[in-house]
């Protein structure tokens, strides 16, 4: 087996995803073993391999309702589908629980989830308590599961659009994107520099949205009320600007597979420059009301420490992984729709706990109004999406006017693009960090395989790590300093 393919960032390995699945399930065990050894993070992601190929064995790993295996046996050839109920998953887990070795009997164990404002969505973490302390942590996710990769390989590419909306639905129109390049990347398109532009602001209006409502959540976690009412105000405001843009201020669909679906429209540059003109002072409000405040201070600074070795470790990305000091953005590394034209800057944290995430999160909302600045005093003319007559459907006026255009139209959406076979990864800087789509294609409309790298998935992953030692209250401000979304972590 070839070694793995590691993508560096400075002077460290950046372990963000498995091999194509493709290959995987070629692997003879003791393949499988290293791969597994070679990144603590790539737990959830190898277990849900194991269940894609069944392959199974006798000793688990538990990662909340997903295991995984550390002693392997040939890939089986039938498939029993179960579905217990919630008794049942609660009986069976007991039967193989590991004792938690308490004599005494001082230890609790305590469910924290599903259904708890500070877990931010369906979150069930399993805690052992002892006293106010932590002894172990076990995140159990799941209960937000919609099957989307298997719903995207029944359906056509342009299909599938809506569906990356409910990923990380904090930033819907920043999905959008994340997938079409990918999509693109498959086509072997390139988007001329007005729709490369246009791209770039949706993205940074849903960086900005995301981290508004990431910082005033955390605030709120902590007892801060009132910067999530400044933070929420400024995102309706956005919330405005994407109606404008998409029609929906929500689930936008914005983006298609070689394009968008209508250009900028008129008022838009006005409204958006209006906007960015007023959003620094609300986030220097926000720095004043929260960075020197002596209950947010204690309660998030040395609280959720992760090392640089760690977040290398378990594959973090994003805000999580930059606050830990490591320098590595997508925009920058690996750069994409032009990022590479725009100045602006990286922050990164010097100790990485929940105080240092926090401050990276404020400090991307500003470079983000300075990338948004330079996007628009030098936003090009021309179109907007792709030149392909085959792939790419017609222009609507035209569709409506004449027959051969009408029949173009009808066959691209019934039978879909006309993709070439073959394997992609594309990894997009996502606020939550690197949202990467892998499609294995065997030609047509409709992709044979796709697996979602979502950052919010992996970044739970430290969770067991970073959780003992510390108090039940400090579970609050650790959670809201990692800011996931469990409907993208689900899929």
């Amino acid at each position: 087996m070839a070694p793995l393919t590691c993508r560096k960032a400075s002077s460290v390995i950046l372990v963000s995803s498995l091999p194509p699945l493709s290959r995987i399930c070629s692997l003879n065990p003791p393949h499988i073993r290293r791969l597994c050894e070679g990144t603590r993070g790539a737990s959830g992601e190898v277990c849900e391999t194991f269940h894609k190929f069944h392959l199974r064995g006798p000793a688990t790993q538990n990662y909340g309702s997903l295991a995984v295996t550390t002693a392997f046996a040939m890939a089986v050839t039938t498939t029993e589908l179960e579905l217990p109920d919630t008794l049942a998953r609660t009986q069976t887990g007991l039967q193989h629980a590991e004792p938690i070795g308490d004599i005494l009997g001082e230890k609790l164990v305590l469910n924290m989830g599903p259904s708890h404002p500070a877990t931010h969505g369906v979150l069930r973490l399993i805690l052992e308590m002892d006293g106010e302390m932590i002894t172990k942590a076990t995140p159990d996710i799941g209960y937000l599961h919609r099957g989307d990769e298997k719903i995207a390989e029944n359906m056509h590419y342009n299909q599938f659009i809506p569906y990356t909306d409910r990923l990380d639905y904090l930033a819907p129109i920043a999905n959008n994107v994340a997938y079409a390049l990918a999509v693109e990347k498959l086509m072997g398109w390139t988007l001329p520099p007005r729709g490369q532009a246009i791209r770039v602001i949706c993205c940074e209006i849903a960086r900005i949205s995301s981290h508004l409502l990431g910082v005033g959540c955390l605030g709120m976690d902590c007892g801060a009320m009132t910067v999530f009412l400044y933070t929420f105000t400024e995102r309706e405001k956005i919330y405005n600007l994407v109606e404008l843009l998409s029609g929906a201020r929500f689930t936008t669909s914005y983006t298609r597979v070689g394009g968008q679906t209508r250009d900028l429209p008129d008022g838009f540059i006005d409204l958006l420059k209006k906007f960015l003109a007023e959003l620094p002072a609300v986030i220097d409000e926000t720095d004043n009301l929260l960075s020197r405040n002596r209950i947010f201070v204690d309660r998030t600074k040395d609280v959720g420490t992760i090392s640089k070795e760690d977040a290398i470790g378990y594959a973090l990305s994003g805000p999580n992984l930059r606050g830990s000091g490591i320098d590595h953005d997508l925009r920058k590394k690996h750069p994409y729709l032009g990022y590479e034209q725009y100045d602006f800057d990286v922050p990164i944290g010097s100790v990485g706990d929940s105080y240092d995430r926090y401050f990276v999160r404020m400090e991307e909302m500003r470079q983000s109004v300075r990338i948004l600045h330079q996007v628009l005093d030098t936003l090009p003319g021309g179109p907007i999406n792709v030149t392909d007559a085959k792939n790419f459907p017609p222009p609507k006026t035209t569709v409506l006017t004449k027959m051969e255009e009408l029949i173009h139209h009808f066959i691209i959406h019934t039978e879909g693009v006309d993709a070439p076979a073959g394997e992609v990864y594309f990894g997009h800087e996502n606020p939550k960090g690197e949202l990467g789509f892998y499609i294995n294609s065997k030609g047509g409309g409709t992709p044979h395989r796709l697996k979602i790298r979502s950052p919010s998935f992996v970044n739970l992953s430290i969770l067991p790590k970073i959780l003992p030692g510390h108090m039940m209250s400090d579970v609050v401000a650790i959670l809201g300093s990692l800011d996931f979304v469990m409907g993208e972590c689900d899929r």
